[in-house]
């Protein structure tokens, strides 16, 4: 049985819960989107969730973003994925990308319920990590310049971690 993750924003005029199966922050991602959006180094989209089980008090109060990202020949494309954020506080609350409409990411930072510790962590888009960040690679993690191959539900089913 999934677990419920219970969320909420730091001023309290939002909150939620969805039900997920993979409920391990292990990413950490270093591109300037989830640096300047949700704070600091790691821990954004590292969750997933089903997106039909979302619940939501204080919908009146969510925002929706969807970054540009710059290729490197300068081309820019305005993201599908949808970062959800209280425009109260600005907490970021989920993405939701509509390529992938079953699935909800709720960023760990805003979740209130207890996660699980990851056993390792996977360091994402160090390409693009601030100039003053200095990353904290254990030595089971994995890092990737950008995004890794395998996805968080193939990540969580290897390592059985997997909440069915």
């Amino acid at each position: 049985m999934p677990i419920t993750l219970k969320g909420s924003c730091r001023c309290g005029a939002v909150h939620f819960s969805v039900e997920s199966h993979a409920p391990v922050p292990y990413q950490l991602c270093y591109c300037s989107i989830c640096r300047k959006t949700a704070g600091g180094g790691g821990f954004a989209i590292n969750l997933s969730a089903d997106a039909a089980t979302l619940k939501v008090e204080g919908e009146d109060k969510i925002g929706s973003f969807s970054a540009e990202i710059e290729s490197d020949d300068g081309a820019c494309e305005r993201s599908q994925a949808e970062r959800r954020f209280c425009t109260s506080c600005g907490t970021a609350l989920w993405l939701f990308d509509p390529r992938w409409p079953e699935l909800l990411h709720p960023f760990a930072s805003a979740i209130d319920s207890h996660l699980p510790r990851a056993p390792e962590k996977t360091h994402l888009m160090l390409r693009f990590k601030a100039g003053w960040v200095e990353p904290a690679i254990g030595p089971n993690d994995q890092s990737f310049d950008e995004y890794p191959e395998e996805s968080i539900e193939d990540w969580h089913r290897k390592r059985g971690l997997w909440v069915d």
